[in-house]
């Protein structure tokens, strides 16, 4: 029986930002196949150097691996949002810095994972929602960094990729500023079961987008 499991942090584990409403795990659930199971290893609040414990409690059938972390990483950095800088270029060379140590991080993750030997997706960090533009702009600028270790660790490796900037497009799919809604999570949701029914890609990354 095929089995999907979500690792990662809150864009997976929302229930406590959907009001009693459905939750990811609940959205994809109800809509795999009957012969399908779905499990959430994700944790609230993870960051990607604890998905490595979540790996320990992956059930021994499982089939599918979905992978979406990164966002708790960089919040932990959202300080440099408001440090000065004395030139473009010291400022470019701090976002280097922090990309260089999530790198190192996002790369041991994603070892481990794919150590499992399971087909694996990974999933980019979405752009939020926050109401001042300003914010929002600094912090959807910001995001670039993480999302290009992503994307690069996923297409190196021929895996496929969710897309969550674009799957999430929609005001109405974030519950807060940084968390998906009932109607996010069953956009993510239906893109997971896009990705996992389909027939595997087995040399070559796919991206799901919509």
């Amino acid at each position: 029986m095929p089995h999907a499991v979500l690792l990662g942090d809150s864009i997976f584990d929302n229930a406590a930002y959907v009001g009693g409403g459905p939750d990811v795990i609940r959205h994809l659930r109800q809509r795999l196949p009957a012969e399908w199971q779905a499990t959430l290893c994700a944790v609230d609040g993870a960051v990607t150097n604890g998905v490595a414990r979540q790996l320990d409690r992956i059930p021994a059938d499982a089939s599918h691996l979905v992978v979406s972390v990164g966002g708790n990483d960089a919040l932990g950095y959202s300080s440099v949002l408001e440090e000065g800088a004395r030139s473009v270029a010291g400022a470019v060379n701090l976002l280097a810095d922090i990309r260089e140590r999530f790198q190192r991080d996002y790369r041991a993750m994603v070892e481990a994972v794919l150590a499992r030997r399971l087909p694996t997706a990974l999933c980019t960090v979405y752009d939020a929602r926050y109401p001042d533009p300003l914010r929002h702009r600094l912090v959807v600028t910001g995001l670039t960094v993480f999302n290009d270790v992503i994307t690069r660790e996923a297409f190196a490796r021929g895996l496929p990729l969710l897309d969550l900037r674009l799957i999430c497009d929609e005001a109405e799919d974030y519950a807060n500023p940084i968390e998906p809604s009932v109607q996010g999570g069953g956009k993510i949701a239906a893109s997971i079961v896009e990705l996992v029914t389909a027939p595997w890609p087995q040399t070559h990354s796919v991206v799901i987008a919509r």
